[in-house]
């Protein structure tokens, strides 16, 4: 994973929003290094789409401030959303289109050179290929979930926000999201990812989050938290290999 860069790609303080009654984010502060992965933990309700939602422009905060790229998501929306690319819990997909109409419409929106080449490039990359002239109607879970992701690559952003990307995948889509989430931050993207998956945030970020009642209540390296319980005990106990294993040990298998 990257070196962190002295200049934070997203730098929150203070941030705060209600609705009604219900306190939401009460004065989170946090700052993500360019170039890094990292993981909002946090329970259902804790808050971390209500902050991807500010982040991203599409909610307003109620006090504090943030910014991506240094720009204020308050007063420079517009500069704010040229910078970021955004992928919600759901693929947002045109299912009428095929996979490759689909990333030709976003390349076209945005703007892109030759946006044929582009869509055929993503499909490629995220292997796609054999599917691109099929309507999105027809992909499995894991395929719209691949799709939403190269969708959301074009134009080269440099920050990239996934809320719960891999929710509702099997475990081979799962990692192969895993692996496109390890590979944009090689290449010096910021990834901000939200996930109730313990063991995506242990693989893949560079730091991390936990969002409490709307509060951070612990932020650090994995080693870092790990220093928050007591040392471990060394046993030797016989390990037997988890369901993921072997279920993929059985697929790759058959694959072959």
């Amino acid at each position: 994973m990257n070196a962190t860069l002295t200049k934070p790609a997203i730098s929150v303080a203070g941030l705060r929003k209600s609705f009604g009654d219900h306190v939401v984010l009460d004065g989170v502060d946090l700052q993500v290094q360019a170039g890094t992965v990292y993981s909002l933990l946090g329970s259902n309700g804790a808050g971390k789409t209500t902050m991807v939602r500010i982040l991203t422009t599409l909610l307003k905060p109620d006090g504090g401030t943030a910014t991506v790229a240094g720009y204020d998501v308050v007063s420079e929306p517009a500069k704010v959303r040229g910078s970021l690319s955004l992928t919600g819990q759901f693929a947002a997909v045109d299912e009428i289109l095929t996979g490759r109409e689909n990333l030709i419409m976003i390349a076209k929106l945005r703007r892109v050179p030759d946006p044929k080449r582009v869509a055929d490039d993503l499909l490629e990359r995220f292997s796609l290929t054999d599917a691109g002239g099929r309507r999105v109607g027809t992909y499995s879970g894991g395929m719209r979930r691949r799709l939403d992701i190269s969708m959301s690559l074009i134009g080269d952003p440099p920050i990239i926000f996934l809320d719960e990307p891999t929710t509702g995948l099997d475990p081979e889509a799962r990692i192969e999201v895993w692996k496109e989430i390890q590979d944009l931050a090689g290449g010096g993207t910021t990834v901000l990812l939200t996930t109730q998956y313990l063991e995506e945030a242990e693989k893949l970020a560079d730091r991390i989050a936990i969002l409490h009642q709307g509060k951070i209540i612990v932020e650090g390296t994995m080693d870092d938290l790990r220093k928050l319980l007591p040392p471990a005990q060394v046993e030797y106990v016989e390990r037997q290999p988890s369901l993921e294993e072997i279920f993929l040990s059985i697929v790759g298998k058959q694959a072959q």
